[in-house]
């Protein structure tokens, strides 16, 4: 039996070598079935076999969050730029339209809110796999806690979702949370990758770290990396292209795209580096060009 004694540090990752897809553009969905690919094929691009997640479900432990005080005014015009929208179900039903065009990622689970210091403390599940099927969802988000005092209720949560996703074929897309005693470290995060991963996480949403390049060669499944706080926006698109140089699969930005003072620009450029190949530069060039226009 495998324990915490003794391991040895991995070190071998093929980082030349790339992964066998079998038939099917998705990392590690080869052998999912028809639906789920379906399903997968609206997450990801087919062309570019990436994707931008622009995520506003923030208030479902935070409440109003800066440039999130309007879900209904903010969100619908971004909506062309990005390939699926992560958000619960509340201001999903009350703020975007059914006929949007984009995918959409819908929050399974609820944790403790911003009023408590350890957020994984609580949790559980916010809807069920009919309301998941009643919204069409393309795909099923799970807040996990790998370190902290709820990983192991998270971690329930997350396989409970996969079981009830590989049965209705939709997707679930694990979501890493960091706790305040947790080091965003290439170690921590390969990891919680990998764990989340093994258990049954369909796509992962992650943090952009020094030695990225092994955390994603490790993770047997997409890699999304989250945007987190609110950086200048070069900064943003740099993390963004390294990310996607290094092995991820797309990004999920919300503050970063939201909070930006042209949302609508830095949603384009966030798109071509991760479906055209820009780089920072060019990228901040369409930022520029929208924001000034």
């Amino acid at each position: 039996m495998a324990d915490n004694v003794g391991n040895k540090a991995a070190h071998e990752y093929h980082l030349g070598t790339p992964v066998a897809q079998e038939g099917f553009f998705v990392k590690g969905a080869a052998h999912c079935d028809w639906g789920m690919k379906s399903r997968l094929s609206r997450v990801f691009n087919p062309k570019s076999g990436n994707t931008v997640m622009l995520a506003f479900d923030h208030g479902y432990i935070m409440g109003p969050t800066a440039g999130l005080e309007r879900i209904d005014i903010v969100i619908p015009p971004l909506i062309p730029y990005v390939d699926v929208l992560m958000a619960s179900r509340g201001p999903l039903k009350a703020c975007i339209s059914p006929a949007n065009g984009a995918a959409n990622c819908l929050r399974m689970t609820y944790d403790s809110t911003v009023l408590y210091d350890d957020m994984s403390n609580g949790g559980g599940f916010a809807c069920d796999i009919n309301t998941a099927i009643a919204m069409n969802a393309d795909c099923m988000a799970v807040q996990t806690f790998i370190g902290g005092t709820g990983e192991a209720r998270s971690l329930e949560l997350l396989s409970r979702t996969a079981d009830m996703g590989s049965r209705y074929g939709i997707p679930t897309l694990g979501v890493v949370a960091v706790g305040k005693e947790m080091a965003r470290t290439e170690k921590f995060f390969q990891l919680a990758t990998r764990v989340v991963a093994e258990n049954g996480a369909n796509i992962v949403k992650s943090y952009y770290c020094d030695g990225f390049e092994r955390v994603a060669a490790a993770c047997p499944v997409p890699i999304v990396i989250a945007g987190g706080k609110k950086l200048p926006e070069l900064e943003a698109l740099e993390m963004a292209y390294r990310a996607i140089a290094e092995g991820a699969h797309g990004v999920d930005m919300g503050r970063n795209i939201f909070q930006s003072d042209s949302p609508a620009g830095m949603a384009q450029a966030i798109g071509k580096i991760v479906h055209e190949g820009y780089t920072p530069t060019q990228a901040f060039e369409v930022y520029e060009t929208v924001k000034n226009g």
